[in-house]
């Protein structure tokens, strides 16, 4: 096959594109630190690519997610050894009032007025609220669910719940969610009680109030009842902390989740730049010896065959 001088200077030209193609898309990835830059670099690096952020960007939700639901139940986990402390102080109370003997209707009243502060003192617990949320109203997040009741006098005799039953769900990882337990209600009344806890507040204010001997007599058996409360407290705050700790579980699955898919995208996107450069001196000498090959090849002329 005769090899004719077009066909010669045609090869060194595919030749001479093809090392400059090579030479500008590893200064493109240099210079970007990418391995690819658009997705006809290599479509299918690229796909991978774009779900890798897809699932960083999930993990990222599911972690803000995981922290707010952990700042949530630490909050309720404060705001109920709070009520704990006060049940404790009105089971004080019941218990000081059956082992004082005979009392004054001076100390009948100073009783009265602690155990309607105390009563305030659970109100204003679970009423707390997190991040402007109130973290016992059920889905009612926007209105204190708790509110004291009040006599005709205008003196508080119990409380009662202006929320709903609902438990606020949350995802926490892709198809898994957990219950955040929002719903007061399930303090208010406590299984075996026979009655929640406003009655029950109303009534041991109503014996303080009367203070005569049937009153003292309903005190007495009021001890029990009281424990069956403060125990549905308990209770319910350590199905709290069990939810807390499931939370630190996922909390720790998602920080290592995070960590693998960054370094997977790393692996399949970032440029190693030593080995990088190594292509680039090896194309660019290349590129330089198609040069050097085409000045000669280019300055044949008739003369070189005579």
């Amino acid at each position: 096959m005769r090899i004719s001088t077009n066909m010669v200077n045609a090869d060194f030209l595919n030749n001479l594109a093809t090392t400059t193609n090579k030479v500008q898309s590893t200064m493109n990835q240099l210079s970007s630190l990418k391995e690819v830059n658009k997705a006809s670099d290599n479509p299918l690096l690229v796909s991978k690519i774009l779900d890798l952020n897809v699932s960083i960007s999930q993990n990222s939700s599911y972690a803000t997610t995981i922290s707010d639901a952990k700042d949530w139940t630490a909050t309720q986990d404060g705001a109920l050894q709070l009520v704990e402390k006060s049940m404790n102080n009105i089971r004080n109370i019941v218990v000081a009032v059956n082992s004082s003997g005979t009392l004054t209707d001076a100390e009948f009243k100073a009783y009265r007025s602690e155990l309607q502060q105390e009563i305030g003192t659970v109100v204003d617990a679970m009423n707390t609220n997190y991040d402007g949320r109130y973290i016992f109203g059920g889905s009612k997040t926007t209105e204190p669910p708790f509110e004291v009741t009040k006599d005709a006098n205008g003196e508080i005799n119990g409380l009662k719940y202006n929320g709903d039953e609902t438990n606020l769900a949350r995802e926490i990882s892709n198809g898994v969610s957990i219950n955040l337990l929002t719903n007061g209600n399930s303090v208010m009344n406590a299984q075996g009680a026979g009655k929640d806890l406003g009655t029950f507040f109303n009534e041991l204010v109503a014996d303080l109030d009367k203070h005569d001997e049937a009153a003292i007599a309903d005190l007495s058996k009021k001890l029990g009842e009281v424990d069956v409360f403060k125990n549905n407290i308990v209770n319910y705050n350590t199905r709290v902390g069990a939810i807390e700790n499931r939370i630190d579980a996922a909390k720790d699955r998602n920080d290592s989740e995070k960590i693998t898919l960054k370094n997977t995208l790393s692996t399949r996107q970032d440029v190693d730049i030593a080995q990088k450069y190594m292509e680039y001196q090896n194309q660019m000498l290349a590129y330089k010896s198609t040069l050097a090959m085409g000045t000669k090849i280019m300055q044949t002329t008739v003369l070189d065959y005579m």
